[in-house]
């Protein structure tokens, strides 16, 4: 599997910054691209992915942290602080992974001192670390924080890029099978799309493939919107739907490049969030309060974050679960179109949505593949993205 470069996570770092979020096209909260806000420190979630724990923070827009190994009374900690950040509905005790976290501390700094969040690490267990920043829908961002079982701890983060040995395990397990190339035409050679769908695959030629499997499976264009201002192409937004999958919609993102050597960005979003039921309409609901509304009936916010959207969230979880495995060949196809060059990509989101739903975890996150970047999102509602990057104004990204 190809790396994404550091040139192309930079500018698409830069571009998720700068440009304006096009309102409902990804789903989940709805903030303005590169808005100006005080940096929130909105969700926080401890997943294992592989033979690592993968501590995933969610930023209403890109922000930076301090990542500091200390000790504490003997006992080891990772403590992550976002200087001047505020909180959001964070809990104040998560549980770990009964591996190298034992538990996970979050706090707000007196006086406005930012956001800090401390990880008990397990007594006489070395590791090492890592962290990164990645784009998120609307505007949003990730900052991982990776550790590892090792018998040389490493204690200065700076030192301590993504291990290289990660991403070569990780390329194994997603190598092409042969001849499963034929599946699809690679980035859509040959592929005559029509009518809306020939629009879409213009500004979007690389998901071509996906864009004609899309076509030729009866999804329809049922929303096409211009988010410009005058003079200046700011995006494009579309919305798919399938009566065959009346829980789905497919929504399709295009924010074209603005500065020189920036690529264009281009999102596509499968959606689970139309899932009907109880629990499904009680959680939009909630999602809506505001904050006097929420004062009226809970003592604090982490009341209402752990007595009422968490156990939603947990049966949210169990029922997209249910509802993607009923449409397993559906999501095979999708995900194989979507990165035909990563064939075993569709058999590793299956891996993850089989696995049981824990009631101690917030959902998590997995990134499937690095080119095209897909993320299977299971926090609430399950989604899928793909982000594909286009040369763009004198830039070339692949």
């Amino acid at each position: 599997m190809a790396k994404t470069t550091p040139g192309v996570k930079t500018w698409l770092t830069r571009i998720l910054v700068l440009l304006v979020f096009v309102p409902g096209a990804l789903g989940g909260p709805q903030t303005g691209w590169g808005s100006p806000e005080k940096l929130e420190v909105r969700r926080l979630g401890l997943s294992r992915v592989g033979d690592q724990s993968l501590l995933t923070i969610i930023l209403n827009h890109p922000g930076e942290a301090r990542v500091t190994p200390r000790e504490v009374a003997g006992k080891p900690q990772l403590v992550v602080d976002f200087p001047l950040a505020q909180p959001g509905r964070l809990p104040l005790v998560l549980s770990g992974d009964e591996v190298l976290v034992e538990k996970i501390r979050t706090t707000a700094m007196p006086a406005g001192g930012g956001v800090r969040i401390i990880l008990e690490i397990s007594p006489d267990k070395p590791y090492t670390f890592w962290r990164q920043s990645r784009p998120a829908s609307g505007g949003q961002a990730l900052f991982l924080v990776g550790l590892r079982a090792s018998p040389v701890p490493v204690r200065e983060p700076a030192a301590v890029p993504e291990p290289a040995e990660t991403k070569e395990t990780y390329k194994e397990e997603v190598k092409p099978e042969p001849g499963a190339e034929k599946f699809f035409l690679p980035e859509g050679k040959g592929l005559e799309l029509k009518g809306g769908y020939a629009e879409i695959g213009r500004l979007i030629p690389k998901a071509k493939p996906l864009l004609g499997f899309l076509e030729n499976d009866g999804w329809n264009i049922t929303e096409s919107q211009d988010y410009d201002r005058p003079g200046q192409r700011l995006s494009r937004g579309f919305v798919l739907t399938n009566h065959k999958y009346p829980e789905l919609t497919v929504k399709i993102v295009n924010l074209p490049a603005n500065t020189p050597g920036s690529p264009h960005i281009n999102i596509i979003t499968l959606c689970f969030e139309k899932l009907s039921g109880e629990a499904a309409v009680k959680y939009q609901q909630l999602r809506k309060m505001t904050f006097p509304q929420i004062k009226t009936k809970f003592e604090d916010i982490g009341d209402f974050f752990d007595d009422a959207l968490k156990p939603l969230r947990v049966e949210l979880r169990k029922q997209c679960q249910t509802l993607a495995l009923r449409l397993a060949p559906f999501l095979e196809n999708f995900l194989k179109a979507a990165s035909p060059q990563n064939p075993k990509t569709a058999a590793l989101a299956l891996k993850y949505i089989r696995e049981k739903v824990s009631s101690r975890f917030e959902g998590v996150q997995y990134t499937l593949s690095e080119n095209p970047l897909v993320i299977l999102n299971l926090v609430d509602f399950l989604y899928i993205r793909i982000y594909y990057l286009e040369s763009g104004l004198g830039g070339s990204h692949g």
